[in-house]
């Protein structure tokens, strides 16, 4: 590696807006996030399944049990 061409990597403490800290490194001083892994849905398995339009009921009327019984075969 060439000398002074790198920027310097540091250790850091991170805050999330939830309030868990934890440290890491980092090569910028990032002090605050938005999310992290302790609040985020896909993580905590709290994340749903949004269907404003209703192409999930559409789908179920037009196939129907059918189409899982074919999909498991």
């Amino acid at each position: 590696m060439k000398a002074g061409i790198h920027p310097e990597y540091k250790d850091i403490k991170v805050q999330c807006v939830c309030g868990e800290e934890f440290e890491t490194r980092s090569t910028k001083e990032i002090k605050k996030v938005d999310i992290c892994s302790m609040c985020h849905p896909y993580y905590t398995g709290k994340q749903k399944v949004l269907d404003t339009e209703g192409r999930i009921e559409k789908f179920r009327k037009k196939f129907g049990n059918s189409y899982t019984k074919l999909k498991k075969k």
